[in-house]
């Protein structure tokens, strides 16, 4: 099956590179007082064919890895502890020192009102990667819902600052609970194994797959770093400014930051080997996310939570329950 995938990916690119030649030529055809407009289409062509071709190839590269190799073993590989250690001491670092103290001081100035309405916006734009995603592994199921629930939370829910869509599940039978889905997982989903355990600075747990499809989802689907509105709305100056973006994927990476604030002293409490421990709890949370064994994401339920209990005494609500239920 891995060879299979990554000779049509290479047949993939050698068509996209004729077919570039050919319309080069096309261009060069043309009579000298059109040279103006056939320097900018030159130009266009190129730098839609540099980003496909250069997804294909590292894709193709990572099927033909899989095509040597056998299913990765249970346990997760570390071959790279010394040097992902090193990376995770200094997240640490600057966790304590930048992060949590942006991340609290978010929390203490912003309503919990409109810390809610935030992660629900960042929540309806991530949605756009799941849906891609999702039909990119033929999951039609996942595809329909997350559709639904990006129109519903973009129209009804006001660019998505409103989670109507969840409200509509709590309510009814039809279930548009948000999904988790991610390149990573489509390549896990037809063979790629995860490969080796990898911490990247300021990222966090990830792996040699996962950080490719991070790269991926980053630069084609997500719409905050590039992603859709790069592809399909690049004459949009507006939207696609770096003035725009950077304060956007600062304030969710921040509001991301402080919805994790208590799990993280959870685990600086309860583990005897912090790394070792978000290690394996990632492996196995990876694991069971590409098996579609949670077909629910999880950490939504942070959002949930904000909505239905107030603010973080929401959050402290939810833990309550799962203890008195058994998680």
């Amino acid at each position: 099956m891995h060879c299979f995938v990554t000779m049509a990916l290479l047949w993939l690119d050698e068509r996209l590179l004729s077919s570039f030649a050919r319309q080069k030529l096309l261009n060069q055809s043309y009579k000298y007082g059109k040279i103006t407009r056939n320097f900018n289409q030159n130009q266009e062509i190129m730098t839609t064919y540099t980003h496909f071709r250069a997804a294909i190839l590292l894709t193709a590269s990572l099927f033909l890895v899989g095509c040597a190799s056998t299913k990765a073993p249970t346990e997760p590989g570390d071959p790279l502890e010394s040097m992902n250690r090193a990376v995770f001491n200094f997240n640490e670092k600057f966790d304590k020192h930048v992060f949590e103290p942006a991340a609290r001081g978010y929390r203490w100035i912003v309503p919990d009102p409109i810390e809610m309405l935030a992660g629900n916006f960042f929540s309806n734009l991530n949605d756009v990667v799941v849906l891609t995603n999702s039909i990119l592994q033929l999951n039609y199921k996942s595809a329909a819902a997350t559709g639904a629930r990006i129109f519903v939370n973009t129209t009804f829910g006001v660019f998505g600052l409103l989670d109507i869509a969840s409200d509509i599940t709590a309510a009814s039978d039809v279930n548009l609970n948000k999904r988790n889905e991610d390149f990573g997982q489509t390549l896990g989903r037809y063979g790629v194994a995860h490969g080796a355990y990898l911490v990247l600075p300021f990222l966090g747990p990830s792996s040699l797959r996962d950080g490719f499809g991070l790269a991926v989802d980053s630069f084609f689907m997500d719409p905050v770093t590039q992603g859709v509105t790069g592809v399909f709305m690049r004459d949009v100056d507006y939207l696609n400014s770096p003035s725009l973006r950077f304060p956007v994927a600062a304030g969710r990476v921040i509001n991301l930051r402080a919805q994790l604030l208590d799990a993280k002293k959870t685990i600086d409490e309860a583990a005897l080997d912090p790394y070792e421990f978000m290690r394996d709890a990632y492996m196995q949370r990876r694991e069971s996310l590409v098996n579609n064994e949670d077909t629910v994401d999880e950490a939504h339920g942070l959002q949930a939570a904000f909505r239905r209990g107030g603010g973080s005494r929401g959050l402290d609500r939810r833990a309550d329950h799962a203890a008195d239920h058994g998680g």
